[in-house]
């Protein structure tokens, strides 16, 4: 799996101009994690709900797209802000064989996981050595 080149570290909460919104668009963090049977990906989106939050696996590319609400509650005044709040927006080149049928996603407490499972054909085996004598 690789982003860019090996997912090298960027700036914390960098943002990029989206041409079609004409206003910045922020990275989310996010983990990746692999087990013999999927890849996983941990995004912080706090303040976002599953319902802003669209999921896409096509030809090896994986993008998360969304939406994070205003943090803002009345009239208080934001003096430090670490989340990005907007629009968002992170993609993945997957190298390793994905079940695309297979993929799920959940969101919790501000944290967005996505499971990838590998194809049969990819997940390693063991082959047991038999004894001839």
């Amino acid at each position: 799996m690789s982003e860019q080149t090996a997912m090298e570290r960027r700036p914390e909460n960098e943002t990029q101009m989206d041409r079609a919104r004409s206003n910045a668009v922020y990275v989310p963090n996010v983990d990746v994690m692999e087990t013999p049977e999927e890849l996983i990906l941990v995004a912080d989106l706090p303040g976002s709900s599953s319902n802003n939050i669209d999921i896409r696996y096509e030809d090896g590319q994986l993008t998360l797209n969304g939406k994070v609400g205003e943090r803002n509650p009345g009239a208080a005044r934001t003096l430090l802000r670490e989340y990005g709040v907007g629009h968002f927006n992170r993609s993945f080149t997957i190298e390793e064989r994905i079940d695309a049928e297979k993929i799920s996603a959940e969101y919790a407490r501000g944290v967005l996981t996505v499971h990838l499972p590998k194809v049969e054909a990819v997940k390693p085996r063991t082959i047991k050595v038999k004894a001839k004598d």
